[in-house]
């Protein structure tokens, strides 16, 4: 077998395994949105769709996880294919997580709204900071498939403005259950719901590290995030 078709037939493996990163990216994304639509009107058909849908995402991770480990057994991949081989298997574990954090959302939404306690109005920055995750991770999977590092610095800066709002949230339940004590422990299952959209956040910035880290090969786990959009535009 003549090593261009070696060279062909790895180029297709390392392209297979990107595909399915973005086939399991845009299966999390639809989980995220109904979440946050459960969160929003208690449907409980929808609920159990997020539910079900983990079982597919985590079947993702698992083929993914199996394809790189053969990938790397098979072809003994150097340098930059490497690097793209260990960050998909990073990415694939952060977008479990989020489907994770997804079905945490949909279960919460579920306990607020069979207690009956559908008055959420209140609430509409959680939408608002969900709205912020879910194009996070638009663009982290996006600038995944072009590899494209100064998209991926203003995602790790954007993270930024889930921390915030997520403060704002838990100070507005913090008066909110200081006016009602009767609405305890729904408002504790919204700090759940808050915190799991800051979560969603964070594995979307990891992606986006992940992103510098195939193109550049610097870690930029832990800086700042003046130092990695200096690594990333440089």
């Amino acid at each position: 077998m003549s090593s261009e078709h070696l060279s062909k037939q790895f180029d297709a493996d390392l392209e297979t395994l990107r595909s399915g990163v973005l086939q399991m990216g845009g299966l999390v994304e639809s989980q995220i949105r109904g979440a946050i639509e459960a969160f929003t009107n208690g449907n409980a058909d929808l609920i159990e769709q997020i539910v079900a849908a983990e079982v597919r995402v985590n079947e993702c991770e698992v083929q993914i996880d199996d394809d790189c480990s053969h990938i790397i057994v098979k072809r003994q991949p150097a340098a930059g294919d490497l690097r793209l081989i260990m960050a998909i298997s990073k990415t694939v574990t952060d977008l479990e997580r989020i489907g994770d954090e997804a079905e945490k959302i949909a279960r919460m939404s579920k306990q607020i709204h069979d207690r009956g306690h559908t008055d959420l109005h209140r609430f509409a920055n959680i939408r608002h900071a969900a709205d912020i995750a879910l194009s996070m991770l638009r663009q982290a999977l996006d600038a995944f498939a072009r590899l494209d590092t100064a998209q991926a610095a203003s995602i790790i800066r954007q993270d930024m403005a889930i921390d915030i709002e997520f403060r704002s949230i838990l100070r507005q339940l913090i008066t909110f259950m200081m006016e009602d004590p009767r609405t305890i422990s729904t408002a504790l299952e919204i700090v759940w719901i808050a915190k799991a959209v800051e979560r969603i956040g964070d594995h979307a910035k990891n992606i986006a590290e992940d992103v510098i880290y195939i193109v550049k090969g610097t870690d930029v786990r832990h800086t700042a995030v003046e130092v990695v959009e200096r690594e990333a535009l440089g």
